[in-house]
């Protein structure tokens, strides 16, 4: 899989620096993939490479600080990897499943895992209906796939009782929880909180609905 020129490649910011360590240059080949590959793909706009870091990869590093480790974790319409590339990255001890349905996201998704050298990181080509039941991770996670009431529909199908639902949403995330009580609700959530993760770690924080999965 060929690369963007160095030109177009954002350079990384200092946080990157402390929030990767030891994981920086693989992040760093991420955004190159990102940035070449993901958009001549069309899983990213070309308006996006400048805020690769920032709006994207740091972003999403901040959920570390929610998810359990050791966890299998289902990443959710995985689509460019975001956030389970970020994740399978930053922690080595979580088995990460990068669930997408299209064809060609999940190419590009087996391009990374091959060329980051993810070994806590599988691709599977489905969609969430399709193993609903067949799969009982400790997290699932999700980011810019459906609204909160659909997203947790699909996402109940993955998780085991107790397990996370880590929803990384945006400035609307507050209505989006009020709307969707009934049917969390009905789906058993035991819990549902908005918090913000990454503060003071990064410089965009990120804000994601935590929900308990019941029964």
């Amino acid at each position: 899989m060929g690369a963007a020129p160095a030109a177009d490649v954002p350079a990384p910011p200092a946080e990157a620096v402390s929030v990767f360590g030891a994981a920086l240059p693989a992040a760093e080949q991420y955004v190159r993939m990102l940035a070449g590959p993901g958009v001549a793909w069309g899983l990213l706009g070309p308006r996006e490479v400048p805020r690769l870091w920032t709006r994207h990869v740091l972003n999403c590093a901040a959920l570390t600080d929610l998810v359990p480790s050791p966890a299998t974790l289902v990443d959710l319409g995985s689509g460019a990897g975001l956030p389970g590339i970020v994740l399978a990255l930053l922690l080595p001890d979580v088995q990460v499943t990068l669930l997408e349905r299209m064809e060609r996201r999940a190419n590009f998704l087996t391009q990374c895992v091959a060329e980051l050298d993810l070994g806590n990181a599988t691709v599977l080509r489905a969609s969430a209906e399709e193993i609903a039941g067949r799969v009982r991770a400790d997290v699932v996670t999700a980011r810019a796939v459906a609204p909160l009431g659909r997203l947790a529909g699909l996402a109940a199908g993955l998780v085991r009782p107790g397990g996370l639902i880590l929803a990384i949403k945006g400035a609307t995330a507050d209505q989006e929880v009020a709307a969707a009580r009934p049917v969390l609700r009905r789906l058993g959530m035991r819990e549902v909180t908005v918090v913000r993760a990454g503060d003071g770690k990064v410089d965009r924080a990120a804000t994601v609905v935590r929900l308990i999965a019941g029964r």
